[in-house]
């Protein structure tokens, strides 16, 4: 049986917690129970995570913006939408080791790494592609399997993104997960999802577009009901003030005044009036969370820290370059908190 069957999808039991189904009905979570103890420390691409609830060591392998150009002759009919991002991360250089490097040496040597260190999974939060390319997205699944971890992918918005083609940034990413990249969330809904692993939940949320929709968000509110340990991964940073807009899943400046690259990316202009509620909405569930332990995105291209309301969002270096993120969730054990 390969490893990734083991990642459960079903609902964990709350029992060990000490806390009864009817804990959860109706319940205004900020009011009636603490927020989980965390501890995180980072030493450049490694991150330690001691949490409350954590009762296993668990090891996860974080990859985004790897920008994958591979392509073949059936994405010849494509080549007006994808040829500048074919062009884009042709050679990059290695981000420790200042060596040259390209996007698919990068992605290999990170599962190796992946295998080496007997990883529990494999985190994907978006940009592993430059564009769809039919060939880029068989490469990917055939070394999947091949090291035969399990994963969990979310799309970012180069996945789905060809250059040029008309429609609306949800309308494209709805065809082109259908057409191109359906196989690798692995039977699960494209847009929100949860994996269970070790008693973590990890919630895979696409924010690809900047944006979430009453879905997403009533689906992260029922999560966060359950009291179980969760890890939200997204593509796009939650907003951080001081950082820039790229900070743009609900940043209160995002909107078509503030939109730079529309014209360069060949992509709709962000909304005149910025974000809906829904999405604001959306980041007052995840910083009044008390059981979110952490985000992890991309799309910055740069390793960051930031601390929201308590909340740590970690981003990491692209793939293209070779980083990822090495991340340890360890148990946070008794002699540590009789201390502090």
């Amino acid at each position: 049986m390969k490893r990734r069957s083991f990642i459960k999808r079903g609902t964990a039991a709350i029992s060990s917690f000490g806390l009864s189904n009817n804990y959860f009905t109706n319940l205004d979570l900020k009011k009636r129970y603490d927020p989980l103890k965390t501890f995180v420390t980072i030493d450049q691409h490694r991150v330690s995570f001691f949490a409350e609830g954590i009762n296993e060591s668990l090891k996860v392998i974080h990859i985004a913006d790897t920008h994958l150009f591979k392509d073949d002759e059936r994405g010849i009919p494509f080549e007006k939408y994808s040829n500048r991002m074919a062009k884009a991360y042709n050679q990059t250089t290695h981000f420790l080791t200042r060596s040259k490097t390209t996007p698919e040496d990068s992605f290999v040597q990170t599962l190796a790494y992946a295998k080496e260190v007997n990883a529990d999974v494999i985190t994907l939060v978006g940009d592993i592609f430059s564009f769809p390319s039919e060939l880029a997205i068989e490469w990917v699944l055939h070394k999947l399997d091949a090291i035969n971890i399990p994963y969990i992918f979310v799309a970012g918005n180069h996945d789905w993104h060809y250059e040029g083609m008309e429609g609306t940034m949800e309308s494209l990413r709805s065809t082109w997960i259908k057409n191109r990249l359906l196989p690798l969330y692995q039977g699960n809904n494209p847009l929100m999802a949860k994996y269970d692993i070790k008693g973590i939940r990890f919630l895979a949320i696409d924010n690809s577009t900047y944006q979430i929709n009453d879905e997403q968000l009533t689906f992260f509110n029922e999560q966060i009901a359950t009291g179980i340990p969760i890890v939200l991964l997204i593509h796009i940073p939650m907003y951080a003030p001081g950082k820039n807009i790229s900070y743009g899943c609900a940043n209160p400046n995002w909107s078509g005044a503030s939109d730079r690259n529309y014209k360069l990316e060949r992509r709709p202009k962000w909304p005149e009036n910025g974000h809906t509620q829904t999405t604001f909405n959306f980041y007052q569930s995840i910083f009044n969370a008390p059981n979110l332990l952490g985000i992890f995105a991309g799309h910055i291209h740069q390793n960051s820290i930031e601390i929201i309301k308590g909340k740590p969002q970690i981003v990491s270096d692209d793939n293209a370059s070779g980083g990822y993120l090495d991340i340890d969730f360890l148990k946070l054990e008794d002699n540590h908190l009789n201390k502090i």
